[in-house]
């Protein structure tokens, strides 16, 4: 299993530039420290600081599911017939390779892991559960859930500007 990564010293301003930058990443370096109360050369030595450690990963664009066509969200239950490390391992990797599959979480709980699938259908993500999913290594069994609105949405949340 993955250690624990090491948490990132953080004062105000860098926590003022993450918010600016989760509500706007398209935000240009002036713009953004005329908002967090820097010049321009200090915000991007702290923007290149927070990069390479990892608190900043990367930016992408927010694109609307519905607008392409793959606006039906299925949550997934999986319970594995083997919970040995190499075992967990074999899932993590093969589910990666599900391009369906936004999310993985592995859970304390009554079932092992719980699946974001994003389809296009009902028809399609039945597709993906019994021809992906289901044969993904060590699986026992499965069990769906299927949203019927989504309320709110990683990416569209504003953080804590507190810390």
């Amino acid at each position: 299993m993955d250690s624990k990564p090491q948490t990132v010293e953080m004062d105000e301003f860098d926590r003022r530039i993450i918010a600016a930058l989760v509500d706007d990443g398209r935000i240009t370096v002036t713009d953004l420290a005329a908002l967090v109360g820097l010049s321009k050369t200090p915000c991007q030595v702290r923007l290149k600081r927070l990069q390479a450690a990892g608190v900043i990963r990367g930016f992408r664009a927010i694109v609307d599911p519905a607008k392409l066509g793959m606006d039906h969200i299925a949550f997934t239950e999986v319970k594995l017939s083997d919970t040995r490390e190499a075992a967990l391992r074999e899932f993590n990797t093969a589910v990666r390779r599900i391009s369906e599959v936004e999310e993985c979480h592995m859970l304390a709980s009554n079932f092992d892991y719980l699946l974001k699938v994003r389809t296009a259908d009902i028809r399609r993500y039945r597709m993906i559960l019994g021809e992906k999913i289901s044969a993904l290594p060590h699986v026992a069994s499965t069990s769906t859930f299927v949203a019927m609105e989504t309320v709110m949405e990683a990416g569209h949340r504003r953080i804590n500007r507190k810390g």
